[in-house]
């Protein structure tokens, strides 16, 4: 296949749509969001992040007759046995909220000493949308939850996810710093990785 050229992100987040066109830009691949072929949100049914982050892309392409790439992501945190989850987005119900997803997540944690957290992220990239080889990369991320929301950088739980290598959150981070070590950053550059080899 030639080199990969433009693409189409699966995603209405505009938080996630400017972490990933950073993290794409040093390989000159233009990157369109979905929104450009009025191609709306999709159902996102199931237990697992791949298999939601896969429905989104080859939605995606199928509206925009573009590859396309998808993440899906959330927060797992320790003492709620992985929860939210892939729920993270929806945690407090529709319509879609950061502030009372954290809410809710500060309020169930409540009685909790166990603070441990991870943000996980899996990015899929189909070549069609009936691609029956996608890539698949992932990415974790380690930190744990706290009370006070710090920072005014980043989205969703951001404020709340504390580093404690950095004695920061991660909205108190740069963004260039985020996209270095971030869940999201992690699969990207390991994406790029794929990409700049040729196998895609």
């Amino acid at each position: 296949m030639d080199k990969l050229k433009k693409l189409v992100i699966a995603s209405n987040n505009q938080g996630k749509l400017r972490e990933i066109n950073t993290l794409l830009e040093p390989l000159a691949i233009e990157a369109v969001p979905q929104s450009d072929f009025n191609a709306g949100e999709v159902d996102e049914p199931y237990a697992t992040f791949v298999e939601n982050a896969l429905t989104k892309a080859r939605h995606a392409s199928r509206c925009s007759g573009l590859p396309a790439l998808a993440d899906d992501s959330g927060i797992c945190v320790s003492a709620l046995g992985g929860a939210p989850g892939v729920t993270s987005a929806r945690y407090a119900g529709e319509p879609k909220s950061d502030e009372r997803n954290n809410l809710k997540l500060i309020e169930t944690l409540k009685n909790q000493s166990n603070r441990r957290a991870y943000y996980y992220c899996v990015i899929v990239l189909v070549r069609h949308a009936d691609d029956p080889q996608p890539i698949i990369v992932d990415g974790s991320w380690y930190g744990e939850i706290v009370d006070q929301p710090r920072g005014e950088g980043g989205f969703g739980y951001d404020p709340y996810f504390f580093l404690p290598e950095f004695g920061k959150t991660s909205a108190e981070l740069s963004a260039e710093q985020k996209n270095r070590i971030s869940h999201r950053g992690q699969a990207l550059a390991q994406l790029a990785g794929i990409l700049r080899a040729g196998k895609f």
